[in-house]
């Protein structure tokens, strides 16, 4: 039965400037199931260049060749891929294992490669190995076996996938005359099974025990005749053929394979692999603990703004007009009118009292003046750049000494009681005012000192508070009648917080002064931890590089590795996919180290800061340990592209040739 056929087959290898040499010339062969065929020659008549045609690794040739019936020449690539992992095995004369596998995952791999599940490949390889007499041997790395065993590996690994071809380069070239006879049985063996087994030699002693000769010279095929009888069994062999073709409907490597080989490749050059990873990590680490200080000072500073207001209670304000001018002439600044700031209407109070989950709204008013306002006491005087009421928007923490004002009394922040001269609480002052160009005066007692939130403007503006009641008694007392410019919406639940401040917000009101305060330090503060973030991140430019810089020399390093897995039917997208998966890992490895680096860094840091400040002021979200493993992952597996795809598209005959 005729399995293989070579027709017309010439073959050229280019030289310097035009020049060809014409390596093989007009070759007609056929070659049947069940044969134990030697090619034989000198070194440079065209017998491994033959055989790499047969073997599907060269297909830059003229002519047909057929398995099967079928022209391999006309395969579309991956079904060139699939004819190298399926139907034909090759063995080396210098046993091409990969050196980090173990014997077990060296015969393997090709079955790796096809994806066929962990139990049933280790299942053929053990009995495979057994019957090669290396079951003892499983577990040993190739450079712990003499030759003769490293052969019976590399004919086990050609069987595996149980090809109709075995092409042998020179199977007993490196073994002395005993083991040499031993391999030569073992191919008898596998040819009387009803496989094609084809061996290249320059040995006439090789070729003996061949059931034929084929003499080539020059590229010319000088002689074919019969050899040795196997005594074969036809109708075994075409059992074994339909057993085959079940046996072969397999899938391609997958991902988890993938990674699965990349871990194993990494781990022989472990430290190199550490080293890798620790210092990518260090860009990680250093966007990561940008962003959590960022974060850290952020939440210091909301959290210490909200302890000074009531979480159940909300400001509005009017809207600014933006066609409002501001009047810069000396005498306005010097005499403003106080009362000129947009007031609450009726019909404002109550479309902010139906908002929903609104228990009760407070009036409220705050006047800024630069100059006109002025508090007295005992011969001394401090002017006043804000006079605001109460409201139940300030807090117990709000009052650094005292109490919060009753009737008749007002609050007064720590400038205006330094400017005074200090110890007013108790004492009778007076509150000068501006109202409509008039300067009105009352008298109060003090009851307090406020304290402000570090980033309040209170905290620097000479202030005072007072009851809103008291403050609508001195305007109704000199005929005026006070309006309020600020409103104090109180809430049952904190939950209700935002959806009241969204629907303040869609009424064309105004948030307080505070939150547009917070809003815009938080802004501030994200500005600058981005930019930060950013300088750090150029660290990232160097792993990239440095990462692009290892996988190259690894490409190079694993040259002959890679011919060989091409060899055994690795797809372009294999080897890409195993050396994208050694960067991933090499992603995902330094994004973790990164990640511990950085919560140890918080932890040092944090230390320090409580001591000396009592605050955390590192910390760390789990999204930004996320976007820190993540970025790291991208830019390693990008890195990896390149030295991937050089590796993808190594020329398997010239790898092979790499020592």
């Amino acid at each position: 039965m005729c399995l293989l056929e070579l027709k017309n087959i010439n073959k050229y290898y280019k030289l310097k400037g035009n020049e060809k040499f014409h390596v093989l010339e007009n070759v007609n062969l056929a070659f049947n199931y069940g044969e134990l065929v030697s090619i034989i020659g000198e070194s440079g008549s065209g017998k491994s260049t033959l055989m790499n045609l047969i073997g599907g690794l060269d297909s830059n040739y003229s002519g047909e060749l057929f398995v099967n019936r079928k022209d391999i020449k006309k395969l579309r690539k991956k079904e060139l891929d699939r004819y190298r992992k399926n139907e034909v095995g090759f063995i080396f004369q210098s046993f091409n294992l990969i050196a980090h596998l173990s014997v077990l995952d060296n015969v393997t791999i090709a079955m790796t490669l096809s994806n066929v599940r962990k139990k049933e490949r280790i299942k053929r390889a053990k009995e495979i190995l057994n019957d090669l007499g290396l079951n003892n041997h499983i577990n040993k790395k190739p450079n712990q076996l003499s030759g003769g065993q490293k052969q019976r590996v590399a004919i086990a690994r050609a069987l595996i996938n149980d090809p109709e071809i075995i092409v042998a380069d020179e199977p007993t070239g490196s073994l002395d005359s005993k083991t040499s006879m031993q391999v030569l049985e073992i191919m008898k063996g596998i040819a009387k099974r009803g496989k094609l087994v084809i061996m290249v030699t320059h040995s006439e002693k090789v070729a003996s025990f061949s059931s034929r000769i084929i003499k080539i010279a020059d590229g010319k095929i000088t002689d074919d005749t019969k050899g040795l009888k196997l005594g074969n069994n036809i109708n075994e062999v075409s059992i074994d053929r339909e057993k085959a073709k079940v046996n072969k409907e397999r899938q391609n490597l997958n991902i988890v394979s993938a990674i699965k080989l990349a871990l194993v490749n990494m781990k022989e050059k472990l430290i190199r692999n550490i080293f890798v990873s620790i210092g990518a990590s260090i860009g990680i680490m250093s966007i990561i603990l940008m962003l959590s200080l960022g974060n850290g000072v952020k939440a210091y500073f909301n959290n210490t703004m909200n302890s000074y207001v009531n979480p159940l209670v909300i400001e509005v304000n009017m809207p600014s007009q933006e066609d409002e001018t501001i009047d810069l002439d000396i005498t306005t600044i010097q005499k403003p009118d106080v009362n000129t700031s947009k007031s609450f209407e009726e019909e404002d109070i109550n479309n902010l009292s139906k908002i929903e989950n609104v228990s009760s709204v407070e009036k409220g008013f705050t006047a800024i003046s630069m100059g006109a306002n002025s508090l007295s006491y005992n011969g001394k005087s401090s002017n006043l750049m804000r006079i605001s009421t109460i409201s139940s928007n300030i807090t117990t923490s709000n009052i650094e000494q005292g109490t919060f004002p009753k009737e008749g009394e007002i609050l007064i922040n720590k400038s205006v009681s330094d400017k005074l001269g200090g110890g007013v609480i108790g004492q009778k002052v007076y509150l000068h005012i501006l109202i409509n160009q008039k300067i009105l005066k009352k008298e109060f007692i003090v009851s307090g000192i406020y304290a402000s939130a570090g980033a309040d403007l209170t905290a620097v503006m000479k202030s005072t508070f007072l009851n809103y009641s008291d403050l609508e008694k001195f305007y109704s007392e000199n005929k005026y009648k006070l309006k309020p410019n600020v409103m104090y919406i109180n809430t049952t639940s904190a939950k209700y917080a935002t959806e009241i401040k969204e629907k303040i917000k869609e009424l064309g009101y105004s948030e307080s002064s505070q939150e547009l305060m917070t809003s815009m330090f938080n802004q501030m503060i994200s500005i600058l931890t981005y930019v930060l973030s950013g300088i750090a991140a150029i660290s990232l430019v160097v792993s990239s590089i440095m990462i692009i810089v290892v996988m190259y020399i690894s490409v190079v390093e694993r040259t002959k590795e890679i011919g060989i897995i091409k060899a055994i039917g690795a797809r372009e997208k294999d080897i890409r996919r195993i050396f994208v998966c050694e960067a991933f890992l090499i992603g995902f490895f330094s994004g973790i180290v990164g990640l511990v680096f950085t919560f140890l860094l918080m932890k040092g840091i944090n230390i320090v800061s409580n001591k000396l400040f009592g605050i955390n002021l590192v910390l760390i979200k789990n999204s930004y340990g996320i976007f820190g493993v993540v970025v790291s992952i991208v830019i390693s597996t990008l890195s990896g592209l390149l030295p991937a795809n050089k590796a993808a598209k190594l020329d398997p005959v010239e790898s092979l040739r790499r020592e």
